[in-house]
């Protein structure tokens, strides 16, 4: 077993017993290398963010913490590389930072073999770009942070004749057009709801000022009469 294989095998493990203590001694006797090689790889995991614990002594070992981890995902490679299409294309949208980590997280619980089919799978992708592709505007994390955690933000805005504003706004929801990503909330300097175009927001400050809650429906945005509003479905 190759150390990759190995230290997927141990998280497993430890899950499968977990609230109960597995020693160093034992996890080497069931992987077949030394408990020192163990320690090793039990820290490199713990340095990843791994929530593994050990204690000392007797009835001392190393446990993990069910609930701030996942069960195998189980994706295939045709899966895999299906999702990573898609994430593909999330670049510059919002959480599109998050989306590059959670390709790595499928990649990482995914076993050796399928691992490996799913990157030969995804060498016979290819996709078609301009020579020179414009400059494509990336939606502030700070943005980002606001509508998940429903937080006030100050943000400087460029209208369409030029002009910079300081606004105030309780976030709501974030939506796309062809072109570009739109940030939607309640702006208090025009006391109503309001769309900003994400790539004409000069600069974002979270506050700590907790946003009242608001549906998308409660701002009362002007939409095309030839546009459709979709939510997005997580199934």
């Amino acid at each position: 077993m190759n150390r990759t294989d190995r230290l997927y095998a141990l998280v497993e493990e430890l899950r499968a017993c977990a609230p109960r203590r597995l020693s160093a001694r034992a996890l080497a006797a069931r992987f077949e290398v030394s408990a020192r090689t163990v320690e090793r790889d039990i820290s490199a995991l713990q340095q990843a963010g791994v929530p593994i614990y050990s204690d000392v002594g007797r009835t001392g070992g190393y446990t993990l913490d069910k609930s701030r981890t996942l069960p195998p995902l189980n994706f295939t490679p045709t899966e895999a590389v299906a999702v990573a299409i898609t994430l593909s294309r999330s670049e510059g949208s919002p959480y599109g930072r998050s989306a590059r980590t959670a390709l790595r997280k499928i990649l990482a619980a995914m076993s050796a073999v399928d691992g490996a089919a799913a990157q030969e799978l995804a060498d016979r992708i290819r996709f078609l770009s301009p020579t020179e592709p414009g400059e494509r505007a990336s939606v502030p994390a700070v943005l980002e942070e606001a509508v998940a955690t429903r937080r006030v933000v100050r943000i400087g805005y460029v209208d369409r004749s030029g002009a910079v504003t300081e606004r105030v706004v309780e976030p709501v929801s974030f939506t796309a057009g062809s072109r570009c990503w739109y940030f939607l909330g309640w702006c208090r300097l025009r006391g109503e709801g309001r769309v900003f175009r994400t790539d004409r927001i000069r600069h974002a400050v979270l506050l700590d000022e907790p946003a009242p809650h608001r549906s998308f429906e409660e701002l009362k945005c002007d939409v095309p009469d030839d546009v459709v509003i979709r939510a997005l479905n997580l199934v």
